[in-house]
């Protein structure tokens, strides 16, 4: 396999385990990334450490610092912290299944695959993730990444297993704090109706396909156009919005949603209508 794995180690369940590896599942090597340069030169620079006191000096001097009040800090060496060891350093270790549901979406953080490593571990591996297939629940393990223990959440995936990784509660703030100064305000009944009926409109498929990054496409453009020593003019200022009335506003809205946005039904069969899956969906409910 090309790809480097991200971690390699053991994956426990109970008393059985076999060699696995976390990948990546995303990818940033299609964005568009700037280098810097001087203006006069257009060389690349280069950044130099550099001490306050007795100016630059070798990368290979520079040590690791924490800082315990300011300006006063403890130093640790690589060696020192490697020797911090968990047990979850080498081993991701199933502790819990849990719904889905139950798992607020602020949690959910960034997608890896998991792989079994090596042909020995591809039998207690399927046994794994085929027992979590059949309970139908999402594994919560912990395993030590990049100098952090990270929650990990498991659910089968194909042949393989998806894990992300999940934010733990001092990373994520409390909505109080945002939403506790919206004031409460009850919109007409009437508006509403009309508003639910613009989302029918607009209600499809996800189709990753339709959602391109159309400022990273736009940047790629620009650079082709400056490559061909075009001078390139700055676009005219969106106009402000029209202060208009709301139910005025909603009206007009109403017929003119979807169109083109929206995408045909899958070929897995025809979609519900949107009233149908509403209704399906308080069924389950």
């Amino acid at each position: 396999m090309a790809t480097r794995p991200t971690w390699q180690g053991y994956l426990r369940l109970s008393l059985v385990s076999c060699p696995v590896a976390l990948y990546t599942a995303t990818s940033r090597t299609g964005e568009v990334h700037f280098n810097m340069l001087s203006k006069e030169t257009h060389n690349r620079i280069k950044m130099i450490p550099t001490d306050p006191e007795t100016g630059p000096f070798e990368r290979s001097e520079i040590v690791k610092g924490y800082e315990i009040e300011k300006g006063h800090y403890v130093v640790i060496t690589d060696e020192e912290i490697k020797n911090v060891r968990l047990e979850t350093t080498r081993t991701l270790d199933i502790e819990r299944f849990v719904d889905e549901a139950d798992i607020d979406r602020l949690y959910w953080n960034d997608p890896y695959f998991l792989a079994p490593d090596g042909d020995m571990a591809v039998e207690a591996f399927a046994v794994i993730r085929e027992a979590m297939k059949k309970a139908g629940k999402v594994a919560l393990g912990r395993l030590v990444m990049h100098q952090r223990e990270r929650l990990m959440a498991l659910e089968p995936r194909d042949k393989g297993i998806l894990a992300y990784t999940l934010r733990n509660r001092r990373e994520v703030r409390q909505a109080e704090e945002i939403f506790a100064h919206i004031k409460d305000v009850k919109p007409p009944p009437q508006m509403v109706e009309i508003a639910t009926k613009i989302i029918d409109q607009l209600e499809g498929p996800f189709d990753p396909s339709l959602f391109n990054d159309r400022y990273e496409d736009a940047l790629r453009d620009l650079i082709k156009e400056k490559e061909k020593g075009h001078t390139i003019k700055a676009p005219e200022e969106p106009k402000e919005a029209e202060v208009i009335d709301l139910m005025e506003a909603l009206k007009r809205s109403l017929g003119q949603s979807g169109g083109d946005r929206r995408k045909a039904p899958s070929r897995a069969g025809p979609a519900k209508k949107p009233a149908a899956r509403r209704a399906a969906a308080k069924k389950r409910a």
